[in-house]
């Protein structure tokens, strides 16, 4: 740990107890956001890639047949900010046709594959400052300085990341990020429809197991960061579609009653239990923007595909956002317009 930086300690320190205290539940739990280690992000471009995986296909496709309609909307010289940016493949759709674009400033956790995406970047965009923040985008972050002014903040926030909070969680993301745009900032964000159930779980247990291998992979990172002993083959992948919810729920079962040590604790596993890894909730444009709308957010434009499987949808702050949660957040569920726009 002595060759760390401090902000570098700091997230392994923060990553040690997230761990420990989501193992420490009644319904074990792991963030998704801890996915995303070097070696995640490179499994999750290759699920970008499989037949079974829509989302990312679909919404290159919004973006690349809407290009300039969505520059258009977005505006000139604006300061593009992605949450979450991994390759920024889709964003350079988005780049390449907006006017005069100041900066673009991706967000990532992991550092190792944002400073090697952004050298990229500045190759392909010269004329545009690329300024990679290394950070966790559930909490808050300054955005850089930029050599020249810029209109105003476009917030990129594809890929329905957003679906991987509960309810009351992504209404205190939206309210964050509304607390970083600032008058007349921009939100372009991708929602996944809620659509047939078999084409949803299909997306997530693709036949070449690359989504196993990426949601394993998290109890890989922990053995080798935190001193963890999981063994990988006593533990199995497992996501299905929640109707009720409208989610999809992905987790790691164990296949057999074991003890796993991660940083000196125990913890037992009784056989099919499962450690929660992640949720990707399904939307509909008019129940997300009536989330969305909680936060000072209001529904300029949204973009779908010919079989309603995606959508993007483009959100001005028009007012200031509501700085404290609702006294029942989770009463704002995104789901409750039912039906496909």
């Amino acid at each position: 740990m002595s060759d760390l930086s401090q902000a570098q300690r700091l997230r392994h320190s923060e990553f040690q107890q997230d761990v420990l205290d989501g193992l420490s539940r009644p319904q074990k739990t792991l963030s998704c956001k801890y996915l995303y280690d070097e070696t995640g992000s490179a499994l999750f471009d290759q699920i970008c890639e499989l037949d079974e995986y829509y989302l990312t296909r679909t919404e290159t496709s919004i973006l690349e047949q809407n290009a300039e309609s969505i520059a258009s909307q977005l505006d000139r010289e604006v300061m593009l900010v992605e949450p979450g940016s991994g390759s920024s493949i889709k964003t350079q759709i988005l780049i390449d046709s907006l006017i005069d674009p100041v900066a673009y400033v991706p967000v990532d956790i992991s550092e190792t594959h944002l400073l090697k995406t952004a050298e990229n970047l500045r190759t392909l965009y010269p004329q545009m400052e690329i300024l990679p923040v290394a950070a966790d985008f559930t909490d808050r972050f300054e955005l850089p300085a930029t050599q020249r002014p810029f209109s105003h903040v476009v917030l990129f926030f594809p890929g329905s990341t957003i679906g991987n909070f509960e309810p009351s969680e992504a209404s205190r993301l939206l309210n964050s990020l509304a607390g970083l745009l600032g008058p007349e900032g921009g939100l372009l964000i991708g929602i996944d429809l809620q659509k047939d159930i078999s084409t949803i779980e299909a997306a997530y247990n693709d036949s070449r197991g690359i989504t196993a291998q990426f949601n394993l992979n998290l109890l890989e990172r922990i053995n080798k960061e935190l001193d963890g002993d999981f063994d990988l083959e006593r533990f199995a992948h497992k996501a299905f579609y929640d109707d009720l919810h409208h989610r999809i729920e992905i987790s790691l079962v164990s296949l057999v009653s074991q003890s796993v040590s991660v940083g000196g604790q125990s913890f037992h596993f009784d056989e099919g239990e499962e450690i929660r890894t992640e949720y990707s909730h399904k939307y509909t444009v008019e129940g997300f923007a009536d989330v969305a709308a909680q936060h000072g957010f209001v529904l300029h434009r949204h973009w779908t595909d010919e079989d309603n499987l995606f959508a993007l949808l483009h959100l001005v702050l028009e007012s200031s956002p509501v700085l404290e949660s609702p006294s029942n957040p989770d009463s704002l569920d995104p789901n409750e317009t039912s039906g496909d726009p």
